[in-house]
C-alpha cells in the first residue's frame, strides 16, 4: 500500500511524507534526500526495497518539494534532525521491526548528524555521497557577510550524475529548487563542524558509499568520516567511474541497490 502523510515537526512545520509499505515487512527504511531536491527522485529505490519486503518511508525535507517551511532555508542546525525525528517517531509508532536510515548528499549529512546526536536509536545507517566534512564545498568559498535570507543560484547540476538523462531531468524538474538560501548553507557548515568535533558520538552500524568521481562532494569526506567515527561496525564502498548521484546511475544503480539490501539483510538474520 502507498499513501501520503503530512507529519508535523517539533516546531509545527508540515513534512510531506510518502509511505510505501508491504503486507509482511522485514524492516523499515527511511530515506532522506539531498539539497534542493525532493523525495520523488527516489522512486526506483523505493520500488526496489518495497519489492524486497521492506517498508519505505520518504519525506521532503523542510523548504523542499511539497513540505512546509521557507524555501531551502534553515534557521537552526537542529531543525534538520528534529524533522527526521518526526519521521522516525511515526515509523516506530506505526510499524514493527528494525529501522534503517538512508541519506544522500545533504540527506547523508542529515542522517549522520542524527546518528551523532542520537546514538543507539537506529539499527543502521546508509550514506550516499554524504557531505560530512566539506573537503570540497559545492558552493565555493562561503561568503559569511551575506544574510540568511540571501539566495544563490543552484549550480549543482554540473557533476550531479554521469547519466545525462538524469542530469537533464534534474534541471527540468520544477520541484528541484533553482535557488538555495544562505541560511541553509550556513547551517550545513555549522552542522558539519559539529560532526568533525564529535566523531566519537557516532557508534551505530553504517554503510558509507561514494562515487569516486563525485564532482560535488569529495570522496575524502567519506574516507575521513569512516576513519574518525567510533562505530565498530562500519563499511566503506567507493564506486569507480560514478559521480555524485550513485543511486541514479542507470548502468549501475541496481548493483548498488543490492549492495544496500545485502548489508541490511545481515542485521535481519
Amino acid at each position: 500500500m502507498n499513501y501520503i502523510k503530512y507529519l508535523e515537526s517539533e516546531d509545527g512545520t508540515k513534512l510531506y511524507t510518502k509511505v510505501n509499505d508491504v503486507a509482511v515487512p522485514k524492516a523499515n527504511l527511511i530515506i532522506s534526500h539531498g539539497i534542493a531536491e525532493h523525495l520523488d527522485r527516489y522512486d526506483q529505490v523505493a520500488d526496489f526495497f518495497q519489492t524486497n519486503h521492506i517498508n519505505v518511508i520518504r519525506y521532503d525535507q523542510r523548504g523542499h518539494g511539497r513540505s512546509g517551511g521557507k524555501s531551502t532555508y534553515y534557521s537552526r542546525v537542529d531543525e534538520i534532525t528534529e524533522d527526521l525525528d518526526a519521521i522516525v517517531t511515526y515509523t516506530r509508532a506505526n510499524y514493527s521491526g528494525k529501522i534503517f536510515l538512508l541519506g544522500h548528499s545533504m540527506g547523508g549529512y542529515t542522517v549522520s548528524l542524527y546518528g551523532t546526536k542520537y546514538p543507539n536509536k537506529i539499527d543502521g545507517y546508509i550514506t550516499s555521497g554524504a557531505a560530512t566534512r566539506m573537503n570540497n564545498s559545492p558552493f565555493g568559498e562561503i561568503d559569511t557577510s551575506l544574510s540568511d535570507d540571501y539566495y544563490v543560484e543552484n549550480a549543482l547540476a554540473d557533476g550531479v550524475c554521469s547519466d545525462q538523462e538524469v542530469a537533464e531531468k534534474y534541471e527540468y524538474d520544477d520541484l528541484v529548487s533553482k535557488k538555495i538560501a544562505m541560511g541553509l548553507i550556513y547551517r550545513l557548515a555549522e552542522g558539519i563542524e559539529f560532526l568533525k568535533q564529535n566523531p566519537e558520538s557516532f557508534v551505530d552500524p553504517i554503510l558509507i558509499m561514494h562515487g569516486r568521481h563525485d564532482g560535488l562532494v569529495s570522496t575524502e569526506d567519506s574516507f575521513q568520516f569512516y576513519r574518525e567515527i567510533a562505530s565498530k561496525d562500519k563499511s566503506l564502498r567507493i564506486y569507480d567511474g560514478l559521480e555524485h548521484e550513485i543511486l541514479n546511475e542507470s548502468s549501475y544503480n541496481h548493483t548498488i541497490f543490492n549492495d544496500m539490501l545485502n548489508w541490511i539483510n545481515t542485521y535481519l538474520e
